[in-house]
């Protein structure tokens, strides 16, 4: 059996909903057990976003002022938006527009990396949103681990198991 066929995903944690007017913010928080320089490579590298991530990227990440386009994978129908990266503070902070705003926060704890992703996000898709980041951050660390298992993302997330039971913890969580 492959590593992505033995894979659970936790409980729904980590993540906290924050309103400011009609605005919501969805903030993730995860330790990583590797350094902050190597996470944000994988933050900003096409290549190893292209592993883990929600989106391509046809250039890097990070530098401030870069215009990069960003597609979505596995939707019905591909979203393409073209970003300016606001803020590369290597290996700090992360900031670009997809879709809205996406914050980046890498903090260096012990050996390894606490991860905080802020994004603006409608509440009708609070939990979905929770839930998908939710394995996105999984699959980032098998891939920084060294042990990669395929991103896990679009209509491909909607049919795994392990997502319709973190879509539902994060919305009992949120009460959305």
């Amino acid at each position: 059996m492959t590593d992505r066929e033995q894979y659970t995903p936790g409980p729904a944690s980590g993540a906290q909903v924050r309103e400011d007017g009609e605005k919501w913010t969805l903030v993730l928080v995860r330790d990583l057990r590797h350094s902050p320089e190597k996470v944000w490579q994988a933050l900003t590298d096409p290549a190893q976003l292209r592993e883990w991530a929600p989106f391509e990227a046809d250039g890097s990440l990070g530098t401030v002022g870069g215009t990069v386009k960003l597609t979505t994978v596995g939707a019905p129908t591909p979203y393409v938006s073209e970003t300016t990266v606001t803020r590369a503070d290597a290996p700090k902070v992360l900031e670009y527009n997809w879709g809205d705003k996406i914050r980046w926060e890498l903090e260096a704890v012990g050996p390894g990396t606490r991860l905080t992703l802020w994004t603006t996000i409608d509440r009708r898709f609070i939990s979905m949103g929770a839930a998908g980041w939710h394995i996105c951050f999984d699959v980032l660390d098998h891939l920084l681990s060294g042990t990669p298992i395929g991103r896990i993302v679009g209509a491909e997330a909607l049919k795994f198991g392990g997502w319709q039971r973190l879509n539902a913890e994060y919305a009992k969580q949120f009460d959305t």
